[in-house]
């Protein structure tokens, strides 16, 4: 491929600014602070760029040193899915235990927190929320990213979180547009396939969408998977039936649209990141996520080289570019003129107050709370990598606190129950479960426990959809650190 080493002209500098890059390190590295400088306006962050608040503040300054008004992404939805805490777990429970609580205002609440605290280390576009109505049980990747499975419920929480986190003055990127609830493949391996009429997308996956659009939302990001309806050929990110016919021109919205990684299988894997990342600008996108797995130099400037190439060779029409590049530096706009709603004092412990009321206890007559260490078995799933592995999850960090001396072991497979039993020995025993549902070993290790052990408590931090089950049985809707605090008062009887 040619490339065009000028990073002055309008052609290349748009192509430049439509780009989302990631990168690696914690501190901005030399090329990613030339490239702002030649027209990028974007940088996208993940954990692997995140070491503190404080260390988080200080990137995001040397970012806007080069650019005041760049726009500094990063993929925080609270609950599983979080950088910000990626070590520690988070503060703020994710959208499914928001839709177990089904109070709004508690959502906008948790929404304009967790902005406040972007806001304050300098991020200002948030890729959230999930506003995917997570109507298959068997989904791998949205699962407790999602308010639920009515989309009635998943459309009023979706415009609370966007609200809430505008009031921040960080702007929201509602995803995974048309839909990905309704999918048993994660279409960060391949591409996943939606085989439902109009009439079904209409009622189903778009009303959470209209809402967000209702509410005002400053983004909306494409999801890679095929909807026949809508596109018989392609994905919804690079379909202009998709992005434009339906997006802009039947539900009216006139924001950024952002795509999901172009890294991602589903479409990579077909078309490759410089082809799709052509075939979404023309489709409509106007920002171009790449970095969660590709994150250098070299990424951008192949990407950037392709779009000036298909311009140049008529395949993109320059003025679409254009208009996708004045849209990404609109949104810069907006966010550099957003001062942001006053902080509530009592907005720190939003969090945990929200975690505690997404709490639902089975069973437990006659239960006393533990007042020795019991041994906790976690029966660890393979993570999705948009949860990723890096985030610790459970109950026993917690109890460890609560309880010193809890020991704890992960266990997976088909021996798992029997070795959580060898393990554990005499003490007490809680299993942590995520998604049991989904995963017959999860259930046989269960049966296992339960079998030798019937004062097992255990512990759901997925969506919980098998049937309760232990002496006590907790659904925390969720594995964020506060759900895993949430869960542990209960099991100490030391809660509020």
């Amino acid at each position: 491929m040619t490339t065009f080493a000028s990073g002055t002209d309008t052609l290349t500098r748009d192509a430049l600014t439509v780009l989302q890059p990631g990168f690696t390190g914690t501190t901005a590295p030399d090329w990613l602070l030339r490239r702002l400088g030649e027209g990028l306006a974007s940088v996208g962050l993940f954990g692997r760029n995140i070491t503190s608040s404080a260390q988080l503040a200080a990137l995001t300054a040397q970012l806007r040193a080069e650019r005041d008004d760049v726009l500094v992404a990063i993929d925080e939805e609270g609950g599983d899915v979080t950088r910000l805490e990626v070590r520690t777990g988070s503060s703020f429970p994710g959208n499914h235990a928001l839709g177990a609580v089904d109070d709004v205002e508690l959502t906008r609440s948790v929404a304009l927190e967790l902005g406040h605290r972007l806001a304050a280390c300098g991020v200002n576009l948030n890729w959230a929320p999930s506003a995917d109505v997570n109507s298959d049980p068997a989904n791998p990747v949205i699962g407790v990213r999602s308010f639920g499975a009515d989309p009635a419920l998943v459309a009023r929480h979706t415009a609370a979180y966007v609200t809430g986190l505008q009031s921040a003055g960080v702007a929201a990127c509602t995803k995974h547009f048309p839909g990905h609830g309704d999918t048993a493949v994660d279409s960060h391996h391949a591409l996943p396939r939606i085989d439902v009429g109009g009439p079904v997308l209409q009622a189903r996956e778009l009303v959470p969408f209209r809402a967000a659009i209702a509410a005002g939302t400053k983004a909306v990001m494409s999801a890679h998977i095929l909807v026949p309806a809508l596109d018989p050929d392609r994905p919804a990110t690079l379909s202009r039936a998709v992005l434009t016919e339906l997006l802009r021109g039947e539900l009216g919205y006139d924001g950024l649209i952002v795509t999901d990684g172009m890294e991602m299988r589903a479409v990579s894997g077909t078309y490759g990141i410089e082809r799709g990342s052509v075939l979404a600008v023309a489709a409509g996108a106007d920002a171009i996520c790449v970095g969660g797995g590709l994150a250098d130099d070299e990424t951008v400037r192949r990407l950037r080289d392709a779009l000036v190439t298909a311009v140049r060779a008529g395949e993109l029409p320059e003025e679409r570019l254009a208009d996708a590049a004045h849209r990404v530096r609109g949104l810069a706009r907006w966010t550099a003129g957003r001062p942001g709603a006053a902080r509530d004092a009592a907005g720190h412990e939003v969090g945990l107050r929200a975690a505690r009321r997404a709490l639902r206890v089975t069973g437990g007559a006659g239960f006393s709370p533990l007042t020795e260490p019991p041994y906790v078995v976690a029966l660890t799933p393979v993570a999705n990598i948009a949860v990723g592995d890096e985030t610790p999850w459970g109950v026993a960090a917690e109890l460890r606190r609560l309880l010193p001396g809890t020991e704890t072991g992960s266990f997976a497979g088909g021996d798992a129950g029997r070795a959580a039993l060898d393990a554990a020995g005499s003490r007490r025993v809680v299993a942590v479960v995520r998604d049991e549902h989904r995963h017959p070993w999860m259930a046989a290790a269960l049966d296992t426990l339960l079998a030798a052990r019937p004062d097992t408590i255990v512990v759901e931090m997925g969506v919980p959809r098998a049937a309760p089950r232990g002496a006590l049985h907790l659904a925390t809707h969720g594995a964020a650190r506060v759900c895993g605090r949430a869960a542990a008062e209960v099991i100490t009887g030391t809660g509020d």
